[in-house]
């Protein structure tokens, strides 16, 4: 049995209770006004079903019994009652929620979401108890109503709800006459969403679907359209289309515009970046048939320019157009032409996108370490810069001014616009920022020679092919190449054209003196460069043309002598046979072996040869063949060749006439040839530095050869040669030791 300590305590305790609950009434009035209020406040919070009747309670009953409980203290025990309530009629929801996801899952029609969560709204609101009984009723209520709408929504519910959220915002940025399911046009379906604590559980489903409905924006007006500005089109869309919609998930419960602006302006700013984010990733996607599109594209570019301001995406631009260029550009398939004027289009854009070049000597460095590998880098240079301009093939834009070639740039610290280097510029950028293209491309090799006498060589050859004694356009290159290069360099250019002007001069006073169908070019043998070297003697009259010629410049000259360099050039000549007159421009190997047939009908090649001089015999066959082409000339079995001065009808023969000349190698020799040559005696000396001293490290070769009379050569060249020169089993290299292979 308890002891009477405890039965005390008990009795005290029910006391207290029975005195709470009769609010100090006599008897038991208290008690029983308690019991009704009771009765009143929860059969008001019961949760009926959505098709009953609703009950007709008396509002200040219904506030009177509550104030009753709260007087008690009983309102968390009617709170307990209520939630209870609510657990063993969730099935009513569960129901819905099945019998409405059922119907999504079977058709995929977000609208079937939309009236599950309009349904669900109104649950909400059939069973909610009402603001004014208190905030701990309706803070308890909105808990345990969300925790168990969450808990039964199946997995599919935040696809449905995705499209759904899609659905309103098309519709919203559509046109206005643009039909849609009903659920998605009803007015109070993002009410709906707040009352549930969608629009907070799923935020960042809202804001994906936002950020996806602009990536499809973006890859639908501007994926290449590069002829227009499209940023500020994207965003006078999103102030006019996506804002409004906006006001719905994000500016909710603004009351006033500006309001509306302050709760829109951190996730407007998000969204613009993203505009700018998905059109940089657009551009950098396309940014190399951008530069190929260059000028036109240059609004693109613009674009591009802004966009990174705002993203830094400067790395994967980079790394993009690196990328592209290996693939698309530098690989042997590609022409050394195209490969430099796809750069040029480069230095221009990214010129464009980032002024300070910190962009292009990234994204340079791989196109000049390739071209400086090809051997006919160089020449392609320099001859876009001699190049009529109406040819359109130039590297340079004639309305860019003509610029001295710039060296390296120093930081000029007195100056008062100088600014720091970009935080993302490389240790070497200052030293390999020349600002002009032409400088830019010099700045490939470490020196400028090689490009003035890539030029000598040129210039030589465009003036050696010169046929009508004008060369105004020469005289304006020579002028244009001072300036960029310096007149010091140009001086042996000068030398070529007065040798060009005073030829005509020349020919003009021995023309004047004796007439002669000859009209050579003298030129000074010592400010040329090498021309290619031949020993051939013309025969017959052709030979006594030259001897009357030399003879009459010797008269005009007597302390100079002519030097006959008669493989070069071309031969007019009428051939008359006895039923034809053949009438062909051939080079003067060709004239002297039809010159040969003077004497006799038939010869043999070796007999040719030994005439003529010294000849290979390919090049003696191809020109004896041409004349078999122009039915001149019958090749015998026995090797030989007749001349036919009757028509050989039963052979197909070309009809007599100006014959097409066939392309023949430069006059001028190439600098690669020249430096070749120059190779083979520098191997001498290397041959007896190996053979004294044994293995040397390439430095020391380097070094060694730098007391060779006229050696100019770079480390990397000596390499090369030296790589050639084991090619070809004359040396052997090991641990980066070179010997000679014996």
């Amino acid at each position: 049995m308890a002891s009477d300590a405890l039965q005390k305590q008990v009795a005290t305790k029910w006391q207290d209770s029975f005195n709470r609950l009769n609010r100090g009434y006599p008897g038991i009035s208290g008690l029983m006004g308690f019991s009704e209020a009771w009765a009143i406040a929860a059969d008001f919070l019961y949760p009926r079903e959505l098709g009953d009747p609703p009950k007709d309670f008396n509002t200040q009953k219904v506030r009177s019994a509550f104030d009753v409980l709260i007087q008690c203290r009983m309102l968390p025990m009617l709170l307990e009652s209520f939630v209870e309530d609510m657990r063993r009629r969730q099935h009513l929801i569960t129901h819905d929620v099945m019998e409405f996801m059922a119907e999504y899952e079977a058709s995929g029609d977000p609208d079937a979401i939309g009236r599950l969560i309009l349904r669900l709204a109104d649950w909400y609101m059939a069973w909610a108890p009402g603001g004014e009984l208190g905030h701990t009723l309706s803070s308890a209520y909105i808990v345990n109503f969300q925790t168990h709408i969450f808990s039964i929504l199946p997995p599919a519910f935040a696809g449905g709800f995705k499209r759904l959220i899609a659905a309103t915002l098309a519709l919203s940025t559509e046109p206005a006459d643009a039909a849609g399911p009903s659920s998605v046009q009803d007015s109070k379906l993002w009410t709906s969403f707040e009352l549930l604590g969608l629009a907070d559980r799923y935020e960042s489903l809202i804001a994906s679907v936002c950020y996806e409905h602009i990536e499809n924006h973006v890859l639908e007006t501007c994926q290449g359209k590069w002829d227009e500005p499209m940023l500020s089109t994207l965003r006078e869309w999103m102030a006019d289309k996506v804002v409004p919609w906006m006001l719905l998930p994000y500016g909710r419960g603004a009351k006033t515009t500006e309001e509306a602006r302050t709760m829109l302006q951190g996730v407007g700013s998000r969204f613009d970046f993203h505009v700018c984010k998905t059109l940089c990733d657009l551009r950098t996607k396309e940014i190399f048939d951008i530069i190929i599109d260059y000028p036109e594209s240059s609004p693109a570019l613009y674009d591009l320019k802004e966009c990174l301001q705002r993203v830094d995406q400067r790395p994967q631009l980079v790394q993009a157009l690196r990328k592209l260029n290996k693939r698309r550009l530098l690989h042997p398939g590609a022409d050394t032409k195209d490969i430099l004027t796809q750069y040029v289009s480069i230095i221009r854009c990214l010129r464009i996108i980032d002024p300070p070049g910190v962009l292009l000597f990234k994204v340079a460095d791989p196109i000049r370490r390739y071209l400086r590998e090809r051997p006919d880098t160089i020449r392609s240079i320099v001859a876009s810069l001699v190049v009529d301009a109406e040819s359109g093939d130039s590297l340079v834009d004639e309305n860019e001014p003509i610029q001295p070639l710039q060296g390296p740039q120093v930081d000029d610290y007195m100056d008062p616009n100088w600014e720091p280097e970009p935080i993302d510029a490389g240790p070497e950028f200052r030293t390999n920022k020349p600002s002009d293209v032409i400088s830019t491309l010099v700045s490939i090799y470490d020196s400028k020679d090689l490009f003035i006498k890539e030029l000598q060589v040129l210039l030589a050859q465009r003036l050696l092919a010169i046929k009508d004694g004008n060369y105004e356009k020469e005289r304006r290159n020579i002028e244009i190449l001072k300036i960029r290069f310096g007149e010091a360099p140009l001086q042996v250019c000068e030398v070529m054209l007065k040798d060009m002007t005073d030829s005509r001069r020349i020919d003009q006073h021995v023309q004047s003196q004796t007439t002669s169908i000859m009209h050579p070019t003298i030129i000074s043998r010592h400010f040329w460069p090498q021309l290619q070297s031949s020993k051939i003697n013309m025969p017959g009259q052709l030979k006594d043309i030259q001897e009357s010629y030399a003879r009459e410049y010797t008269t005009f000259k007597p302390d100079k002598k002519l030097r006959w360099l008669s493989h070069l050039g071309s031969i007019h000549l009428d051939i008359e046979l006895q039923d034809r007159t053949v009438t062909a421009d051939v080079p003067p190997l060709e004239a002297a072996f039809i010159e040969l047939f003077s004497e006799k009908d038939q010869w043999t090649v070796d007999e040719l040869i030994a005439r003529v001089g010294p000849v290979d015999r390919t090049t003696a066959l191809k020109a004896l063949l041409a004349w078999v082409d122009l039915g001149v000339l019958k090749e015998e079995e026995d090797s030989s060749f007749r001349l036919l001065e009757q028509a050989d009808i039963s052979g197909a023969l070309r009809p007599s006439g100006s014959r097409v000349i066939m392309e023949d190698e430069p006059a001028v020799v190439s600098v690669q040839q020249q430096q070749a040559e120059q190779m083979k005696v520098f191997w001498k000396f290397i041959e007896g530095m190996l053979t004294n001293l044994g293995s040397l490290p390439l430095d020391r070769i380097q070094t060694m050869l730098k007391f060779a009379p006229g050696y100019d050569r770079t480390v990397d060249q000596l390499a090369a040669f030296m790589e050639a020169a084991r090619r070809e089993g004359l040396v052997t290299v090991r641990e980066g030791m070179w010997k000679l292979n014996r």
